[in-house]
């Protein structure tokens, strides 16, 4: 099963580190994925990290060397159609309170509490739900996972 740290927290929620670079390639040297919260501001088309605003700028060039690590969740429509505009690898979406959500990659992006299949990452930020067979985990406890 794939194990997604949320916004690269492995033991608990940790506003300091969360969607921080450094904490993300923490998280993948120890071998998870990552969801992180993307921002792209079209006018300076400069990309952010963060959550509830851009905090960590990061590049075209840092986003692809960890590709095949990052689940990533567009924070508005800009960032979504930007991202959508673009032949790339990347495994994108974005969603507000629906009970799933498809991936640019065709995964079913879960919320907890809801029908899952073999191609659903349940969204379980407690990490109490291991025991239901979907292809990941996306959780601020994978370290508990593991």
């Amino acid at each position: 099963m794939k194990l997604i740290a949320h916004r690269a927290n492995i033991h608990g929620p940790n506003k300091e580190h969360e969607n921080n670079p450094n904490q993300i390639d923490k998280c993948i040297e120890l071998g998870y994925d990552v969801e992180i919260d993307l921002r792209y501001d079209e006018l300076t088309g400069n990309m952010w990290l963060g959550h509830d605003e851009p905090q960590y700028p990061v590049t075209w060039y840092w986003l692809e060397q960890r590709v095949r690590n990052l689940w990533i969740h567009c924070k508005d429509f800009t960032t979504l159609n930007e991202l959508a505009s673009k032949k790339n690898e990347y495994n994108y979406f974005w969603h507000q309170e629906d009970d799933f959500t498809l991936t640019s990659k065709g995964f079913v992006w879960t919320f907890p509490g809801k029908e899952v299949g073999v191609k659903s990452v349940l969204v379980d930020l407690n990490g109490d739900n291991v025991d239901q067979e979907c292809y990941g985990i996306c959780s601020d406890y994978v370290g508990k996972l593991k």
